[in-house]
């Protein structure tokens, strides 16, 4: 990999100063060095004077032109830079997961590496039992996967690695996702695993984000210490994990809507597996108008569960998200009995958690019900949260009292 030099346009330095990892086409005044293959490069990233700021991967292909990886100028970024950040990253996940008393046992699947918050923007690597999937959406840590693959097998001493991008971020970064899985160790399509003493299959080939939501390990628990004998509907339940926790828990019945049907099969095999009395039903529906029906209809829930996708992508989509997350906790407001529990989250990290708090206020407003928060969700212990990276902020959850 060639080096270039990025130069940054004046006054455009602030962020990289601050720690931020990512710097934009805007923000660069000019780039030398540059062959003119348009391929990626290692960049010295200097501010508009000449003075060296930071170094990371420039990738002409794409708006998010430089990926920052290191302040330290004598340490190139090379195979071996990024599986020491790498071996740091799992430590962490392993020191946490002792601290905690977390085993095995009981929970064999989280993250080990979480891009930009553990200083590896582009790369997720998520453990699902005893598979690792390896997830990349940088076109400049492509000519690494090779180590990085041989260094996790190392590491950790699992031998089935996935290697995968999603389509979309692999066509913007200028690489083709065929090409990386050739690094796979192993074909799997899926796999199953244990959280907090449940058990999951994952669809490692067509699930999102790496085949499970993760993230949401913490919040399930804490969702389900309200679920003893309510009528639950779980709105966006994908693969029917918040219910399965409410099972656990004691629900009197629990009603699952979301528009994959595949993933309503796994939600319907993951109740049959765990062995639950709770009666579980599943639909398929787009959920706004599902709920819109359930207003006219009169119908009423003791609990309702909104964990939809991501509402918000770019700045352009912000008010209309804005306002899609607010109609579906209004009509989720109005289909719960009194007293009843709202577990209401946002993935969108454009959204902070204060705008999220101030949509739940206005949901509440224009459905006259009073809505007390007694809990505040967000990322658990694999999904940390870099001070200088906001964006790695993306998790924000909310368990109401609805009166």
């Amino acid at each position: 990999m060639e080096r270039v030099s990025v130069y940054l346009q004046p006054a455009r330095e602030k962020s990289v100063l601050h720690g931020h990892p990512w710097i934009f086409s805007g923000s660069i005044a000019r780039v030398t060095g540059n062959s003119g293959d348009n391929s990626p490069a290692l960049a010295d990233v200097l501010d508009s004077r000449g003075c060296w700021l930071a170094q990371g991967i420039w990738n002409p292909q794409t708006n998010l032109a430089v990926r920052l990886y290191s302040w330290d100028e004598k340490r190139s970024i090379d195979a071996d830079f990024l599986c020491e950040r790498i071996g740091r990253a799992v430590a962490m996940r392993e020191n946490m997961a002792n601290a905690m008393g977390t085993t095995d046992s009981t929970t064999n699947a989280y993250r080990l590496v979480f891009s930009e918050s553990d200083g590896l923007s582009g790369l997720i690597v998520d453990r699902y039992a005893d598979t690792l999937v390896v997830q990349v959406s940088a076109g400049g840590l492509v000519p690494h996967l090779g180590p990085i693959v041989a260094y996790l097998t190392e590491r950790t001493n699992i031998k089935t690695i996935l290697v995968k991008a999603d389509p979309e971020s692999a066509n913007r970064e200028g690489f083709d996702p065929a090409s990386i899985a050739t690094l796979s160790t192993q074909t799997r399509t899926s796999v199953g695993i244990r959280e907090n003493g449940l058990l999951f299959e994952v669809d490692l080939e067509s699930g999102q984000k790496t085949g499970f939501f993760l993230d949401q390990r913490d919040n399930r628990s804490r969702v389900a210490l309200h679920a003893a004998g309510r009528h639950v509907l779980s709105a966006y339940c994908y693969t029917g994990a918040f219910e399965t926790y409410a099972a656990r828990a004691g629900a009197r019945e629990i009603l699952g809507l979301d528009s994959s049907e595949p993933a309503l099969t796994l939600a319907r095999h993951h109740q049959a597996i765990n062995g639950f009395a709770t009666p579980a039903t599943y639909e398929k529906a787009d959920v706004p108008l599902a709920l819109r029906k359930f207003r006219d209809e009169a119908r009423t829930f003791d609990m309702i569960i909104l964990d939809p996708p991501r509402f918000v992508a770019s700045t352009a989509q912000k008010e209309r998200g804005m306002r899609a997350y607010k109609d579906i906790n209004l009509l989720a407001m109005k289909l719960l009995s009194q007293e009843g529990i709202l577990a209401t989250f946002s993935c969108s990290g454009m959204i902070s958690s204060e705008e999220f708090s101030r949509i739940i206020g206005w949901a509440s407003v224009d459905a006259r019900r009073r809505v007390r928060v007694v809990e505040t969700l967000g990322q658990p212990f694999d999904h940390p949260i870099l001070a200088t990276f906001q964006e790695s902020n993306y998790l924000n959850g909310l368990i109401c009292l609805v009166e």
